[in-house]
Order: C-alpha cells, then structure tokens, then sequence
C-alpha cells in the first residue's frame, strides 16, 4: 500500500524529541525520506538512526533556527542530500516562565527569536526549493497561549507562560496567513497547529513514556478547561500534521486549528 507522503522529502526543525521525533517517524512510515534539524547532534542522530533501522529513511542536520546563517547552511545540505524538498514542519521552538512585567529582555529577544525569527527564517530558505518542486507544504507549529487569555485567579492557580511565548505563537498565526496567501500563486499550502496540553520531555521536564505519568506544571489548568479527559501525546499531533502535509488536505491552506482537547475557555 503507497504511504501518504512516497516520494515527498519532508524537513522537520526541533526534530530530536517529542512532538518533531514523532513526525519524523510517522512521516517516514508514510514513505517519505526525512530531513531532521535540531541544535542537540546527539539526540538528533540516534532518532534517524532509529528511523532507519525500522526501515525508514532519515537525515539528521545540526541547525539553529534562530541564527540564519545556520539556517542557510543547514537547508542547502539538506535540499543536496535528496535533491528536493516538498514539506516543512516547523516545530522548533519553546517557552520561558518570566511573568510579564519581570521578563528580562533577554528572555523576550531568546523565545521569539527561536519560535518566530527561527519559524521566518526556515521558511524563507526553503521556499525556493518548495517552488521548484511545484508546490508542497508547510506546517508551523503555534499554541494555545496564541489565543488563551487569563484572569489574575488563573494565573495565580494554575500559571502560564511568558508574555513573549504568547506573542512569538501569535506572530507565527499571522506569518501563517500571510505565507498561505503568497503560496497560493505557487500551488504551495500553508497552515499551523496550536497544541494544547500535549506531553513531551520539554513539558515535562524529562523523557516521558508512561501514559499513566508525565505531570506538567499546567496539568492542573488543562485538567480544569479541556473537555476531552487527560493528556494529549506527540503522536495525536503528528498525525494532524501528516494530514495538512499531505494530499488529504489538498484543498485547505491557511488554517490555523487547535489540537488540545476542546479547550472550552478560549478567550
């Protein structure tokens, strides 16, 4: 049976752990032979080695989304190394918990720079290659603090992240819209997924394989808002971005959809 994605190239950034891994192996799964970049060598190199020896195919890059030199370097090998590239995900990314107005500007600079500069700046280099490939897609990775807001109660008893983590997701809604509507012209798709309470090693702060496990410092607010009982995982995730990588959803681009349980407080 022909997988989703055969003969599709497929990058993925922050692939050496939780949600990218996953992509990774369930992209290759689908047939497609998968570029995997992240700034942890280690790490990404034991999950495309993994892949491979399952029969896979994949290729770790060391690339820092937030420096754009690393960001060049990292697309040219990765487009030399099967010669087209067809799908971005665009995963990389993370959080801080400085409250606003305390956030040091460093902080600020750090997670928007790594979510939305990083999200710009792979998308830029691999655009080209999407074009001469004659379209493809991109997928960017938001969140729901790009659309959650807060009362002082809220923030008191179950927390929330920094004020740039909610603007940096913000940011990539918009970048989102506005790279679907220029790839229109190129048969090129674009569109983002906002996770809510999904558990990875990074919301956890380990590596987190026990589905009875895994407790997060807002588990207790999602426990609260969502209507779907307990947790999403990595693979729930990359199963909606195999759907908006694929020829499943050749008709929907610049969507922006939730994957967190029926979130019921979005406001």
């Amino acid at each position: 049976m022909a997988g989703k994605l055969d003969n599709n190239v497929a990058v993925i950034t922050g692939g050496n752990s939780g949600i990218g891994a996953e992509t990774g192996r369930l992209f290759a799964a689908e047939g497609a032979r998968v570029i995997l970049m992240a700034r942890r060598v280690a790490e990404g190199e034991a999950i495309a080695a993994e892949i491979n020896e399952s029969g896979g195919e994949a290729t770790f890059i060391a690339c820092d989304v937030g420096n754009h030199d690393s960001v060049v370097t990292a697309v040219e090998q990765a487009a030399q190394t099967y010669g087209r590239i067809d799908v971005l995900f665009n995963n990389a990314g993370g959080g801080a918990g400085a409250y606003f107005p305390n956030e040091p500007n460093e902080m600020w600079l750090r997670v928007i720079n790594v979510n939305l500069t990083g999200t710009f700046y792979v998308s830029q280099a691999v655009w080209p290659h999407l074009v001469a490939a004659g379209g493809g897609a991109v997928v960017n990775m938001s969140s729901l603090a790009a659309q959650r807001g807060f009362s002082s109660r809220m923030q008191d008893e179950f927390g929330t992240t920094s004020a740039s983590y909610y603007a940096a997701k913000a940011g990539v809604d918009a970048l989102t819209r506005y790279m679907a509507g220029v790839g229109g012209r190129d048969n090129i798709r674009v569109n983002c997924v906002r996770p809510g309470q999904i558990i990875t090693p990074g919301a956890t702060g380990g590596t987190f394989n026990d589905p009875d496990g895994g407790h997060h410092v807002f588990e207790k607010m999602f426990n609260f808002a969502q209507i779907v009982q307990g947790p999403g995982y990595p693979i729930d995730v990359a199963n909606l971005v195999l759907f908006l990588s694929c020829d499943d959803s050749r008709f929907i681009s610049g969507e922006i959809i939730n994957i967190d349980g029926g979130v019921a407080a979005k406001i």
